[in-house]
């Protein structure tokens, strides 16, 4: 059989390989955001879905979503920064689910103030949320991962770890930091079936970043620096997380997609 013949059988089958049914996918800071969007697109591909975050709030709200679109939706209530309680998640997706085959890393915070007055106690905490508790559940879950000999990490990244900004001694660094555990990660695992990558956005209409999308001297500073001079949706995120999650993918690796409307290319 020629390439082209073989092209020609394989080709249709290119749709389906974009669904996730009978897989389970842990979204870790899925209450809200970005997180519960990938969430929902999950389930609406095909995946169970367990909701993790600090809670209550959005928790029980997202789950219920899930199932509302035919698949289980679960919800577990865990501060992903504290190992213990990471374990603890595992356990019940594990428990509830019977394999963890995507793990999404949707948490994150920020904070900016001048860096010469920046408060060693917020730093370490930016430092805990956005790298630490990444690690975490990549360790964790990896492990699951590791011994079915395949699994999808997606960890959601920042147009801040590819740029500096003044004030921010954390955020930025922090997303540097996951760009670099996730490509440390893939070459690790990569031979053993899990492939890790990361999402990194740009400014996206969130709850995070309405206070300062909704100025408007500093929503127009945004539009011009984003060629597609539009802010990010909630929606934008759909198919960058089911593509990542399902065999689609199978050959990326250690690649961090942006998600920006062009703002590191300009």
């Amino acid at each position: 059989m020629s390439d082209l013949e073989r092209l020609i059988v394989e080709a249709p089958s290119i749709a389906g390989s974009f669904r996730l049914d009978g897989r389970t996918a842990g979204v870790v800071g899925g209450t809200r955001g970005l997180g519960q969007a990938m969430a929902v697109a999950l389930g609406a591909a095909g995946a169970d879905v367990c909701v993790v975050g600090r809670g209550p709030a959005g928790l029980e709200e997202t789950a219920e979503a899930i199932s509302g679109l035919g698949r289980k939706g679960t919800s577990f209530a865990a501060d992903a920064t504290d190992e213990a309680q990471v374990e603890r998640m595992v356990d019940h997706v594990l428990t509830n689910h019977g394999t963890i085959d995507v793990l999404v890393n949707s948490q994150g915070t920020v904070d900016l103030h001048p860096s010469e007055d920046f408060a060693t106690d917020v730093w370490q905490r930016v430092m805990d949320v956005n790298v630490k508790s990444v690690f975490l559940c990549c360790k964790h879950v990896g492990r699951v991962m590791l011994a079915q000999g395949r699994g999808k990490i997606i960890n959601i990244s920042s147009v801040r770890g590819f740029q500096g900004r003044a004030q921010d001694p954390a955020y930025a660094p922090s997303k540097g930091a996951v760009n670099q555990l996730t490509r440390s990660l893939a070459i690790e695992w990569g031979p053993r079936g899990v492939n890790e990558n990361a999402i990194a956005p740009a400014f996206t209409r969130t709850a995070m970043a309405s206070n300062y999308l909704d100025d408007p001297a500093k929503r127009a500073w945004v539009l011009s620096r984003i060629p597609l001079e539009r802010v990010g949706q909630l929606e934008d995120f759909f198919g960058p997380a089911v593509f990542l999650a399902s065999d689609a993918s199978n050959f990326v690796n250690g690649h961090v997609l942006l998600v920006d409307g062009g703002w590191v290319a300009a």
